[in-house]
């Protein structure tokens, strides 16, 4: 069995670290009654025996250990302290090794520069060092999920200079990047700067990058809480099972407090759940997180994938018919269960992931395939690039869930997007003294940056102009 480190980067990065340790002890409590420390357990946690003042980690064996106390395979970095103090106060202080802990007092000012060369050079030895420990602690180590926001300085800065580190020290190990985009209605002024400065890091180090945008949870959250309220007052024939939404915190730690944002954070968390879900638990079609990448990536730059997920919540009455089921497949393809803002169905598909947990069979997703496959524009080339996963443990409080990871042209919008919002920041000249007064920050870097943005979305609209033409094979050799 394998294992995984979690890097969570600043503010947003360590809320949705929060919310993701409770959900997997939440998963992993309901799967392990007997308080065995298993290898599904191992894969993002460690058991230590903590009587000892340099805990001593207990191997897995025969997977019949009872838990000691768990150690959270995780690293917490923030250059303003006060979210990793409460989570070092909450009820998940004692799964964190407070050796892999680095936070300063004064922030990155929502400033990419101050977090990627200021704090970056500053902790460089520090942040290797940590990494170093979390990485030796594996017996396996597979990959690195790092959490962070592109709009801040310390996630967008901070969080990319790690990525660098990650390139050069561990470069066999794949690099999954969670970010957190910024809507068009964001707080900071700065964030186009912080986004495309952060994009080509992410672009040049990164194995897979999951962009999130913060609308699309927030209009996910309004259509549960919705649907939860016609429920309630029965306006609805569909009655909600308690307590079964991605958003709910129910069945975690107790007396956990409820944070604002929790809710939109609950489901980035379950996504890297569902996602690593195949890797952790037995199934008739398990998914690696090495065959993600290797199905889904055709080119190293494009490596931006579209994620959604379905159902939201699950329904009290537990049959699970065919017609539900396949509404599940057909809501997985539906703008409004995206966790970023794009149509893909307009755009060019590259390939295509179903990840499925719970009571479904393999024939139950290879007859979707086949009802779904028509209505989507798949490029030329790759037209069966599909790849499927089936893990037999269900999320808690779900019977079945499907997560889709689609690499999809339209993703450039996106970009597109972002970069019309730096471009009218830059012909001004706007704010780049804020930028250019921390040594090592030159005005080259904001150009390169933009070129490197300019030509991955040119690289996505080459894509999109792939013509069907067939290409007619040169006539054979005649032998007289």
């Amino acid at each position: 069995m394998t294992q995984s480190v979690v890097v969570q980067v600043g503010q947003c990065g360590n809320q949705i670290g929060c919310r993701f340790w409770d959900l997997a002890l939440r998963e992993h409590s309901k799967t392990n009654k007997e308080g065995f420390f298993d290898e599904p357990c191992s894969s993002f946690f460690r058991n230590v025996d903590s009587r000892y003042e340099d805990p001593l980690d207990i191997a897995v064996g025969d997977g019949k250990t009872k838990i000691k106390s768990l150690k959270a395979r995780a690293v917490l970095v923030d250059m303003e302290e006060g979210v990793v103090n409460e989570l070092l106060n909450g009820p998940l202080k004692d799964i964190f090794d407070h050796k892999q802990l680095i936070t300063d007092v004064s922030g990155s000012g929502n400033n990419w520069s101050i977090g990627h060369h200021f704090y970056g050079n500053q902790y460089r030895d520090k942040l290797a060092e940590v990494l170093r420990r979390a990485a030796e602690k594996c017996d396996c180590l597979q990959s690195f999920f790092m959490i962070h926001s592109m709009g801040g300085g310390t996630g967008s800065g901070v969080g990319t200079a790690i990525l660098n580190i990650l390139q050069d020290q561990y470069p066999s190990v794949y690099r999954f990047v969670t970010a957190v985009y910024p809507s068009l209605e964001d707080d900071v002024i700065t964030s186009p700067y912080n986004s495309i400065l952060a994009m080509k890091e992410l672009t040049d180090n990164a194995d897979c990058v999951l962009p999130i945008d913060n609308q699309s949870l927030i209009d996910i959250c309004n259509r549960i809480n919705s649907v939860s309220a016609n429920a309630s007052r029965r306006t609805t024939k569909k009655q909600i099972k308690s307590e079964s939404t991605i958003i709910t915190s129910h069945g975690g730690t107790k007396n956990t407090p409820s944070r604002p944002f929790d809710n939109m954070n609950n489901i980035v968390a379950n996504l890297l759940l569902n996602m690593t879900s195949s890797s952790r638990f037995e199934g008739s079609l398990n998914v690696d997180l090495n065959e993600i990448t290797m199905n889904l990536v055709p080119f190293p730059r494009l490596h931006y994938l579209i994620s959604s997920m379905t159902p939201l919540y699950a329904l009290a009455d537990v049959n699970l018919s065919m017609h539900r089921l396949d509404e599940m497949f057909s809501d997985a393809f539906s703008k409004d269960y995206q966790l970023i803002k794009a149509d893909p169905k307009r755009s060019l598909y590259l390939a295509c992931a179903l990840l499925v947990r719970g009571k479904v069979e393999i024939s139950d997703i290879r007859r979707n395939i086949t009802r779904i496959r028509p209505s989507l524009n798949f490029i030329h080339w790759n037209e069966d690039g599909w790849k499927t996963g089936l893990c037999s443990v269900p999320p808690v409080g779900q019977p079945y869930s499907l997560l889709t990871l689609s690499n999809n042209t339209c993703i450039k919008d996106t970009f597109s997007d972002i970069q019309q919002r730096f471009v009218k920041l830059y012909r001004r000249k706007a704010h780049l003294h804020h930028y250019l007064e921390v040594n090592g920050m030159e005005m080259a870097t904001f150009d390169n940056s933009l070129e490197s943005l300019t030509s991955l979305i040119g690289e996505y609209k080459l894509l999109d102009q792939t013509t069907r033409e067939i290409v007619t094979s040169p006539p054979r050799l005649k032998i007289a």
